[in-house]
């Protein structure tokens, strides 16, 4: 009822700024400006029906896909509208006696609401599949002969209703990655949003990229469930046996705080990875112990974890892992990234956010993901695929 409220209240008084605004100086600027909001006006009140009236099973793509348009609307469209309400009308008080506005406070609010819109729709429409390949060279110290130039294709944070509508853009994606042509295909989780349903027919897409070694992942927190608002207890068990399930058949090795070898030449890799449950800041993290075998004598240990904040918990300085393989932060889908400068909110919550970060011989590399969560835009913080190749340091 209070969204309802807001979105009425908004609309008449954005109509009211724009009549108050051009009506009497040009009535050409009046009707473009009056159809512009009401075409938006239109896309806002299809969504809210849509989702209002929804009377389906909560997690499947469409319903998820209409969730986050409904959200990116709200933040491109009713947000710049509330703007412009608050200085517009801030003119009419400051000039309340004389019973006009300050054209100039007006515009001003106006500059802005089309700035924030445009930004917002440029980061929906490119900026959120603007993929970009990430190449990172690792040089480990001690790095056996047969793992020299070992190429590990690194993958985070699918969230598989971002490609509602979009599944042949994934598909691309994965053949970019068979392009690569990797040893191994590290997933390092959060498939889903909410539940297992979002993953629809996304499986057989998956299930094009392929390595030599093989493919592997963990589930990050959303796959447990957590943030379903309609899950019991009994729900999210099933949830966890249907993804692990639906995950091996997009042609994954599962690893639920469990330890495999994979063996290149004569060379031994020891993967481990572990799982993460919970949301922040009570993030719960698997039995690393159980990830790690005693008496372990790879050449090369690996570890896939969703949270990159574990790697200074328990990882670095702790154990004898050489890489450590993270997504979860997404950049925060906002931010500043170029070659010399990077900026996200996210750092004030993940000091290690995104690329490549090491202490003495061992390594931590964060992807910022390949989907989108509750908001369906990137800006200035486009998807990642990490190709990284390790070279004898």
């Amino acid at each position: 009822m209070l969204l309802f409220l807001i979105l009425i209240t908004s609309e008449f008084l954005t109509f009211a700024v724009i009549r108050q605004h051009f009506y009497d100086i040009s009535l050409t600027k009046f009707y473009i400006s009056s159809t512009f909001n009401f075409a938006l006006s239109i896309w806002v009140w299809i969504l809210f029906f849509e989702i209002s009236l929804y009377r389906g099973i909560f997690d499947t793509p469409q319903h998820i896909w209409l969730l986050m348009s409904f959200t990116g609307t709200l933040c491109a469209v009713v947000v710049p509208r509330i703007l412009l309400i608050l200085f517009h009308f801030t003119g009419k008080i400051v000039r309340r006696k004389s019973g006009i506005h300050i054209r100039s406070l007006t515009k001003t609010g106006l500059v802005v609401s089309l700035v924030i819109f445009a930004i917002i729709a440029f980061g929906t429409v490119a900026g959120r599949f603007n993929f970009r390949t990430e190449e990172i060279t690792i040089k480990v110290k001690g790095l056996h002969h047969d793992l020299e130039k070992l190429k590990i294709v690194h993958l985070s944070d699918l969230h598989l209703a971002s490609f509602h509508h979009h599944g042949h853009l994934l598909r691309d994606v994965m053949e970019r990655v068979n392009s690569y042509d990797p040893d191994l295909i590290i997933n390092s989780g959060d498939f889903v949003s909410y539940g297992w349903r979002e993953f629809g027919s996304m499986d057989t897409i998956l299930r094009i990229a392929k390595s030599r070694l093989g493919n592997f992942a963990v589930l990050g927190n959303h796959d447990f469930g957590t943030y379903h608002p309609f899950f019991t207890e009994a729900d999210r068990n099933n949830n966890v046996l249907v993804i692990n399930n639906m995950i091996s058949s997009s042609g994954y090795n599962v690893l639920n705080d469990e330890y495999t070898i994979v063996r290149k030449g004569s060379a031994a890799i020891g993967l481990s990875g572990v799982t993460t449950m919970g949301r922040f800041p009570d993030i719960v993290y698997g039995n690393l112990q159980d990830a790690l075998p005693m008496n372990d004598s790879s050449d090369l240990k690996i570890l896939i974890s969703h949270d990159p904040n574990q790697w200074e918990y328990e990882v670095n300085g702790k154990t004898d892992i050489n890489l450590t393989l993270a997504g979860h932060t997404h950049g925060m889908q906002m931010g500043i990234l170029t070659k010399k400068f990077k900026w996200s909110p996210s750092q004030y919550f993940y000091p290690r956010w995104n690329g490549l970060y090491s202490e003495g011989n061992q390594f931590l590399v964060v992807n910022r993901g390949l989907g989108v969560l509750a908001i369906p835009f990137r800006i200035w913080m486009p998807p990642e695929i990490t190709l990284i190749v390790l070279e004898a340091g």
